[in-house]
């Protein structure tokens, strides 16, 4: 009686987990993801947010120079209705890169027109380019920023949102930088030669020449404004928002971090910092070898729009009569593609870049990882078969200790008559049970927890595995085979509407959506539990009957998993199948 009240309180607990991992966890994400695929699709259509007040201007920052604020946004000028009305209210330069489309705008200077080439909103076709920068009087600006700073009271004419630059060349393209340049009708000529490689970085070069009768101290600066606080995950795996690498240290905040603490400022050499998208990442790059004083800041405008800024600014550089002085930093503007990021670090050495893609507390184990599907993927052309590939790998590193695994199993097997007996002489004395049990694996010299390492230590793997097709670019949109069209989402199936036989597709079921589990989590259970049947049954009949529901639980919790991770799991299984047979025959031959 005791043992079936056990194993329904166990069963009630398993549903109670289930039921609260759908319902805080899968259902938050999945109407994040769907929000933000929504925002991207009605980014040409989204009405703007009524333009509020600027705030106030801001304080000095030390060193003399004050950035200008994300709330000093742009001239006055009547709000566009959709994206694309406000880049058609100001004069343009194209950006015609391999890469990257859009514009700059030569009304401020600013670059905040950028679409992503290579990526598209979802799988299907004729999906919009992905958006990533904006311009001020449309939806959802987002944009980055150059120029320069003096003291405050200084009266400098200096070129802000509203100077008109003239350009030296009509498109901006790879190997082609232009010339953007400024008169201030002073004696001061401003010049910014803007550069794109051949994929997502630009080098903005600064320069000032002073033609006038006096010495003038300016401060460089960078800025990256995003106005709104966009749609996150909410994922504690996942760092969406603010970041840099200051002092060789990674620091991130959340939007509701910055909004609590209005602006964190911190002087540093070398470094980067930037606003980081799951996918997406915007990065000021200043000159490496000079001290700045980066900040995270946000603004209020109006009554309820959030303006999150990141920006550094550099120290005061002297511009004599009949002189010149130039400075030169970096903007990083695209996907967070691991090659690409390791590469940038290398050649420009900007101080630990790769963390901006989120690698977590395994980085030891997940970035390696990840290269090996990347090489296993240039083998075989397909990232579904790298993960394949590297499953395989990890199967034969862990055989020695599922040899050791099984024995150990075996052994327990083995003990079971003895076990049951003490169970039968000691069943209320649990103090003097638990003794004697532990005298009895001593005799027997039986490890009851070695049966567990292999699991225990495949568990970080799994993660850092998890890890890797949740994080990086390269598993969104990656194809497998047949239905699965992205690796990185779950599988689309659904037993529901017998996966896909049945002419109407599944609704959204909303917190009981794991109901709705196509076909590969249903293999991945059925592996599962064909293999919990070939291993030795634990000696405890609760602990049997638990394990024989795991595969149930799990079909179901990892239904809206990645199905890039479903894959690796059940071809897991079915390779501890096999390894299981080869331990089997390896141990008759002993005996024999």
């Amino acid at each position: 009686m005791s043992d079936q009240k056990n194993l329904f309180l166990a069963i009630i607990a398993s549903v109670a987990i289930l039921m609260g991992f759908q319902l805080f966890y899968e259902l938050p994400r999945e109407e994040a993801r769907q929000a933000a695929l929504k925002r991207q699709e009605q980014m040409q259509q989204q009405q703007p947010a009524t333009p509020g007040a600027e705030t106030a201007a801001p304080g000095p920052q030390p060193g003399g120079g004050a950035v200008p604020q994300a709330g000093q946004a742009a001239p006055a000028q009547a709000a566009a209705p959709t994206r694309e009305g406000a880049i058609a209210a100001a004069p343009r330069l194209k950006i015609d890169g391999k890469r990257v489309h859009g514009s700059i705008s030569l009304r401020g200077g600013r670059i905040d027109d950028i679409t992503l080439a290579d990526y598209r909103v979802d799988t299907r076709p004729g999906s919009p380019e992905i958006v990533l920068f904006s311009p001020a009087g449309g939806p959802s600006p987002y944009y980055a920023e150059f120029g320069w700073t003096t003291v405050p009271g200084a009266s400098i004419r200096l070129p802000g949102a509203d100077a008109d630059w003239t350009a030296d060349r009509p498109a901006l393209k790879a190997g082609e930088p232009v010339t953007l340049s400024w008169n201030n009708g002073e004696g001061l000529t401003f010049q910014r030669i803007i550069a794109i490689d051949e994929n997502y970085l630009f080098t903005v070069t600064q320069r000032v020449k002073n033609e006038s009768g006096a010495p003038v101290t300016l401060f460089p600066y960078g800025l990256i404004s995003r106005h709104g606080t966009p749609t996150t995950l909410g994922f504690y795996i996942l760092h969406e928002g603010p970041l840099a690498v200051l002092q060789d240290k990674l620091i991130e905040h959340s939007y509701s971090d910055l909004r609590e603490k209005g602006r964190l400022t911190q002087e540093s050499t070398g470094g980067w910092i930037g606003i980081t998208d799951k996918y997406w990442l915007a990065a000021l790059v200043p000159d490496q070898k000079q001290p700045v004083q980066a900040s995270f800041a946000h603004t209020l405008a109006g009554a309820n729009e959030n303006r999150y800024q990141v920006d550094f600014l550099g120290e005061g550089m002297v511009v004599a009569p009949g002189a010149s002085v130039e400075t030169r930093a970096r903007l990083f503007a695209g996907a967070k593609e691991t090659s690409l990021i390791d590469a940038y670090e290398a050649n420009y050495d900007i101080r630990r870049f790769d963390l901006s893609i989120d690698w977590g507390w395994f980085y030891f184990l997940t970035k390696p990882i990840f290269h090996a599907i990347a090489y296993l993927y240039k083998l075989l052309g397909n990232f579904g078969l790298a993960i394949l590939g590297l499953t395989v790998i990890i199967k034969m590193l862990f055989l020695p200790l599922a040899y050791k695994s099984y024995v150990a199993m075996s052994a327990m097997k083995k003990l079971q008559p003895k076990m049951m007996e003490l169970r039968e002489r000691y069943g209320d004395d649990r103090a003097k049970l638990n003794q004697e049990m532990m005298d009895l694996y001593r005799r027997e010299k039986v490890n009851p927890a070695s049966g567990c390492l292999p699991i225990l230590l495949q568990i970080p793997v799994f993660f850092a595995l998890y890890k890797v097709l949740f994080v990086t670019i390269e598993m969104r949109h990656a194809p497998f085979y047949g239905w699965i069209r992205d690796l990185s989402a779950p599988d689309p199936t659904s037993w529901m509407n017998l996966f896909g036989l049945l002419p109407y597709e599944v609704p959204g079921l909303g917190p009981i959506a794991f109901l709705s589990i196509g076909v590969w989590p249903i293999l991945m259970g059925l592996s599962m539990w064909l293999q919990m049947r070939l291993n030795p049954q634990p000696p405890d009949p609760i602990q049997a009957k638990i394990f024989m529901l795991m595969p149930i639980m799990f079909t179901f919790m990892l239904g809206t998993f990645p199905a890039g991770l479903v894959i690796y799991w059940t071809w897991n299984n079915v390779l501890s199948m096999a390894q299981q047979w080869f331990i089997m025959k390896r141990m008759e031959k002993r005996k024999a």
